[in-house]
């Protein structure tokens, strides 16, 4: 019988023994890369025994050392499903793992993009969502100043389906089906994007000792304290201001609100929907304006109507139909998608009502965007003559401190932790909140490449980035543009290795930065992927300028990468510019002559500089054969190639 005190000192014994565990990224459905040594690690206490079996089969053994194990899991060629099982004082079982390609999808709002904010666009492609060896790892946003994280808090391998298709990168799903469709290799989606977000936010500790200032502003935000005051203080101003706005809103306080079927606006100002709140010149806007719109309803189309869509509004609302509220959004980006409760239209008149909130001095219903009552195959257009009325007059809603998007912040708290997991390669999305400061992208975005590159310790894996879309509205005259130097910056860091870029010029909407067809976006982001990471001869470049040479006062320009030839889809758009010594561009006659593209302008003699879309939202007419945009420019002219 043994004694109570070595009972007790091997019960102590077993408590002290912590359970194995992974990080995040170990869990089922995992995707590992295929034909290269994985790494799979976790952790255990110092001395623990280790066993990792494959399929049943062992493949690795380890002790743990300072808190951690790791073995290494010899290259599997694209296969699954397999088991991984962790065997230590506890077991691990791993299920429904596949070895395929691994692609790390990171940038700001136009990778992290959800499927459900484009469902109107693809209903098919949400239909027909099965697609079991595509899996996304959402990565949790949680940014970290102090020092690169080991885990996540939180995150799991999810199968594109039914139920999780709406939170699916749209951009990575469309190049994950592109690539999955073409090999039938399982697809692992890293997503890790955060709207927003500076290039600066991404790049590590190491990274950004190229550019002290921004080091400097990362530092600074090791400082908890300083966090927390910075949030509670803008908290606080946020609180001030919405609660000083709901007092002053006359819409919500009058004895009928301005929301209800009962009041008699007949009184109130005519609105066109969608249209701006008009101003004087150097006057702003901030607080509430109502809108009202009384339609009537047929029996058949009550029964038909299940959706309010109230296209793009700056920047806040709230929608009511007949009283009841719809729906809200807090801030201008989103499209308005309602739906309507059952029972809540009635056959004959109903009221619909939009309350509002402008803060940033301006207000609109943005043009161009769908404005209905019904369904997505049949709808009642609500467009046109409105009923309006200020309800309250605020001063300017302060600007808040987003802290989020701090230097080192992201890479820190987002990429940090991936980086033991080997990878195929990066897709890239990012480069709108870096426009203001384009004169340094190049040298920043082509530093975090290489820092990326260097953490995985992969060599040069592909990188592959979409160039900006064209954005807001067409100008009438040639102008410089700091979209247009952003996007030349991004084509300067092509001079990387393994890089590539995806031009985007010609599938952005004026009046949406974030444009819906991010379907063409992930499918040239797989051509290029396809030539890069799986080594096929495809064509994935569209023209870029080779040559430019002087013909009396005309300029003959050479492509390279036009595939079969040119194509200029038009002659008598603004595609090019040209200008003289004088640096005045004019819009330039373009002919396109055996495969290299001629321009002219009766006001330039001796042109010296030449432009291709080049703008915020320029015309962009040469394609390659494959349908392939050429890639925006900016060149000095010169009788030689560049």
């Amino acid at each position: 019988m043994l004694r109570p005190l070595i009972v007790l000192c091997i019960i102590v014994s077993q408590c002290a023994v912590a359970d194995v565990s992974v990080p995040k990224l170990i869990s089922d459905h995992m995707v590992l890369q295929r034909d290269i040594t994985i790494p799979i690690w976790g952790y255990a206490d110092d001395g623990e025994s280790v066993l990792v079996k494959l399929n049943g089969k062992p493949i690795g053994h380890s002790i743990g050392n300072k808190g951690k194990w790791q073995i290494s899991l010899p290259a599997q060629a694209a296969s699954g499903p397999h088991q991984l099982d962790i065997i230590a004082n506890n077991r691990l079982t791993i299920k429904d793992v596949y070895f395929g390609d691994v692609w790390l999808a990171s940038g700001q709002s136009n990778m992290e993009l959800p499927m459900r904010r484009v469902a109107e666009d693809y209903p098919a492609d949400i239909a027909d969502a099965d697609y079991p060896l595509i899996r996304q790892f959402k990565i949790p946003q949680i940014y970290n100043f102090k020092t690169p994280q080991e885990d996540f808090a939180s995150g799991s391998w999810s199968p594109v389906t039914q139920d999780n298709i709406s939170d699916v990168s749209a951009v990575a799903l469309y190049f994950a089906k592109a690539l999955y469709k073409h090999n039938g290799v399982a697809i692992g989606i890293l997503n890790n994007a955060l709207g927003g977000s500076p290039v600066e936010a991404w790049m590590s500790e190491e990274a950004l000792q190229k550019f002290p200032e921004s080091l400097a502003e990362g530092i600074r935000f090791r400082d908890d304290e300083l966090i927390a005051t910075i949030t509670a203080a803008d908290k606080a101003k946020d609180g001030r201001w919405y609660t000083e706005l709901n007092k002053k809103d006359q819409g919500l306080v009058a004895s009928t609100p301005w929301y209800s079927p009962e009041l008699d606006d007949s009184e109130w100002d005519k609105f066109t929907i969608p249209g701006k709140r008009l101003l004087t010149e150097g006057e702003n806007f901030n607080g509430v304006w109502w809108f009202r719109k009384t339609i009537t309803l047929t029996a058949e189309q009550v029964a038909n109507a299940n959706t309010l869509r109230l296209g793009r509004i700056v920047d806040a609302d709230e929608a009511y139909i007949n009283g009841i509220k719809v729906g809200n959004t807090t801030y201008q980006y989103p499209p308005r998608r309602y739906s309507i409760p059952n029972d809540l239209l009635k056959e004959g008149q109903n009221t619909l009502a939009v309350r509002v909130i402008a803060n940033s001095g301006r207000s609109e219903f943005v043009a161009d965007k769908p404005y209905w009552l019904g369904t997505d195959q049949q709808h009642i257009n609500i467009a046109g003559d409105w009923k309006v009325k200020t309800a309250a007059v605020m001063p300017p809603l302060a600007g808040g401190t987003f802290i989020r998007w701090k230097p080192m912040g992201l890479y820190n708290g987002l990429t940090a932790p991936l980086t033991h997991l080997p990878i195929k390669g990066v897709i890239w999305f990012q480069g709108e909140s870096n426009v203001g400061q384009w004169h340094d992208y190049h040298t920043k975005f082509s530093t975090m490449i290489q820092d990326w590159r260097t953490k995985w310790g992969q060599g040069d894996f592909p990188f592959i980035f979409a160039q900006l879309a064209n954005f807001m509205e067409k100008q009438a005259k040639p102008i410089d543009s700091a979209w247009a130097q952003l996007r030349q910056a991004q084509s300067q860091t092509l001079s990387e290795p393994n890089t590539a870029m995806a031009v985007t010029i010609d599938i952005g909407e004026w009046n949406d930065i974030h444009p819906t067809n991010k379907k063409t976006v992930g499918k040239r982001l797989a051509l290029a992927a396809r030539a890069l990471a799986l080594g096929e001869d495809v064509v994935y470049q569209g023209p870029e300028v080779a040559s430019i040479q002087v013909q009396n006062n005309d300029l003959l320009l050479g492509f390279k990468h036009i595939a079969d030839g040119l194509v200029l889809k038009s002659t008598d758009d603004h595609s090019f510019a040209i200008a003289g010594a004088d640096g005045h561009f004019e819009w330039a006659n373009a002919a396109l002559i055996n495969d290299k593209i001629r321009l002219s302008s009766p006001n330039i003699k001796q042109p010296v500089r030449v432009r291709y879309a080049w703008g915020d939202n320029p015309d962009a007419a040469l394609y390659n054969s494959e349908q392939l945009p050429a890639v925006p420019f900016d060149e000095k002219v010169s009788t030689n190639p560049l």
